[in-house]
């Protein structure tokens, strides 16, 4: 009975890793067990701190904590590959760019290595050796302080570093997007980076998947009408959609047909 216990538990974990939130309901029916069960399941995740309890099920956890590198690089998996592409072809061959930290932002890096002639400066590990292996690719990579858990290099150093550069395109990320139209994230110290990013590129482009507007982080990075484009699966916010359409910002939806996604 433990064992099996273990094993849904691992289950109910990847299902909010592809959706974000699960329902009681939903689960009882898909494993077939009682709606009591799952309650438990999902108070003894929550109490784990692997879940956050909400009304009718639980999402992933918020607030203060980002999850695990490898967790967050499973979470929608394809919508983030579909954005990377979306991204590619928005920037020329023998571009500059600016690539932050992420795993979104990995993915566009993944994207781009057809391209040939580019400048790309990171802070990044996981960027930098996806593409240092190319000649056609010039990779210039950040110094500071190295976090453990994904290889981001952070700081004052890094900051300062970004700031000797004025690049044509910067690509950069958000753990969370809120209704007001702003950029938030966990670390103050990645923050700092992602600023000196913004304000010395001539094109930034933010990348997120729709998972990001059902999450909450405490640190602001920017705001929306500091961005050029703004590339997802689908803004699920009527609100940050008009806030986009108001400051000039391009969305490009990947899930949607060119026809509907605003310009």
């Amino acid at each position: 009975m433990a064992n099996e216990t273990s094993v849904r538990h691992r289950e109910i974990l990847e299902l909010a890793r592809q959706h974000n939130r699960v329902t009681v309901d939903a689960l009882a029916a898909h494993f077939t067990v009682s709606v009591q069960t799952i309650r438990k399941d999902l108070n003894q995740l929550c109490e784990q701190r692997q879940l956050t309890r909400v009304h009718g099920g639980a999402t992933l956890p918020s607030g203060v904590e980002n999850l695990e590198y490898e967790s967050r690089r499973r979470i929608a998996a394809d919508a983030k590959e579909a954005i990377g592409a979306a991204v590619a072809g928005l920037i020329p061959n023998g571009a500059s760019l600016f690539i932050n930290i992420g795993t979104t932002t990995e993915a566009v890096s993944q994207a781009l290595l057809d391209h040939t002639g580019l400048l790309v400066v990171t802070n990044n590990i996981n960027v930098a050796n996806r593409m240092r292996v190319y000649p056609r690719f010039e990779v210039v990579i950040a110094g500071g302080v190295v976090r453990p858990s994904d290889g981001g290099v952070v700081g004052e150093a890094a900051a300062g570093f970004f700031s000797q550069f004025k690049v044509d395109y910067a690509v950069i990320g958000a753990s969370a997007l809120d209704e007001q139209g702003a950029l938030l994230d966990f670390d103050y110290r990645e923050v700092k980076v992602a600023q000196a990013i913004i304000a010395n590129a001539r094109h930034v482009i933010l990348v997120a998947d729709q998972g990001k507007f059902s999450r909450s982080a405490p640190v602001r990075i920017a705001r929306i009408d500091q961005i050029g484009s703004f590339v997802t699966d689908h803004c699920p916010s009527e609100s940050f959609r008009q806030l986009c359409k108001a400051a000039g910002v391009l969305l490009v939806e990947t899930s949607r047909p060119p026809a509907l996604a605003q310009r």
